[in-house]
């Protein structure tokens, strides 16, 4: 298999270009797994579920969603990588496992750059710090000062360690000067649960997962990470407006494959996500919880995949953080 090499900045990219053309072109003939690496409820699952169906219509194969929590991701996202890279098993890769939990993990069984083939990135999603109604504070302005007042006082959940809910709230904790315990958890929904029954104060989640809850005034909104106020938040700042635009990092939900991948299979299922996202109504079921539609290319979404990597690697080493 021949492979030609790209270079994005720093970052270079290899994409194979020979392979089997009977199978590229024969592909898909039988059922894709499409695997989330957290458990059901969170918006990687969200993400997924609304994109296998119409993805499979489109590739002419049933897409079937499978999930696999464990170690804020890393379970789930190992058996991707070591899968067989013939398009039948693939991952939705989040910014906790292709960045933030290789960033505080050097004993990662994969290597996030070079054991994966990005494919595609479905759609940007905001992320929210909120809080159960029983906290003290219902804005940013009295959550800060509650926060800071009472150093070691609170706690907040997260997917798990090395998760990007936990090193988000670490990158706010260092630019804020607060003091705020972290409770992992095995993924999103666990820990989203837990904060909307009171166990735990706060979290710093995915908007899309947050939402309904936000909605039925389970949880209470006090800052988002996205670019500009939301439509269905218009009440919350974002970080930029409270001085704290580090922290305005919006997370990725995209699809990947394991390491040599042929780019003949990488452009059908890039070609087949695109063309489910044609359609207004699955459009309209990922943009109504929060998340903006993105549908870029295998070697941008490679490029972004390196970057936020590069961010919380920086994180993890400024809050001396190390895994538990």
């Amino acid at each position: 298999m021949k492979k030609r090499f790209f270079l994005y900045g720093m970052v270079v990219v290899a994409v194979a270009t020979g392979g089997s053309p009977a199978m590229a072109q024969a592909y898909p003939t039988k059922t894709i797994k499409l695997q989330v690496p957290f458990a059901p409820g969170g918006t990687t699952d969200i993400i997924a579920r609304v994109i296998a169906d119409p993805l499979g219509k489109a590739l002419g194969q049933v897409v079937v969603v499978e999930n696999k929590a464990g170690g804020g991701g890393v379970v789930g996202a190992q058996e991707t990588a070591k899968s067989a890279p013939d398009g039948y098993a693939l991952g939705m890769a989040t910014v906790s496992t292709t960045a933030a939990n290789p960033a505080i993990n050097p004993k990662i069984p994969y290597n996030p750059l070079t054991d994966f083939t990005p494919i595609i990135n479905i759609a940007a999603t905001p992320n929210v710090i909120a809080v159960n109604p029983s906290f003290p504070a219902k804005d940013y302005k009295g959550f800060i000062q509650e926060v800071k007042t009472n150093p070691g006082k609170y706690s907040y959940s997260s997917s798990g360690t090395g998760g990007i809910g936990h090193l988000q709230t670490e990158l706010f904790k260092s630019l804020s000067g607060t003091f705020i315990t972290h409770i992992p958890y095995r993924g999103a929904g666990p820990a989203l649960n837990d904060t909307v029954a009171g166990q735990v104060p706060m979290i710093f989640d995915n908007l899309p997962s947050a939402l309904p809850f936000i909605k039925d005034n389970r949880l209470v909104p006090i800052v988002v990470a996205a670019p500009q106020r939301l439509a269905v938040l218009p009440n919350v700042p974002t970080f930029k407006e409270v001085g704290l635009e580090a922290v305005n990092r919006m997370a990725y939900y995209g699809i990947y494959g394991p390491k040599g991948l042929p780019k003949e299979v990488v452009d059908k299922i890039n070609a087949g996500v695109r063309k489910a996202l044609e359609d207004p109504a699955v459009r309209k079921r990922i943009e109504d919880t929060g998340s903006l539609i993105v549908a870029n290319s295998p070697e941008q979404f490679a490029a972004q995949i390196k970057a936020e990597f590069e961010v919380y690697k920086k994180v993890v080493d400024t809050q001396k953080l190390r895994l538990d």
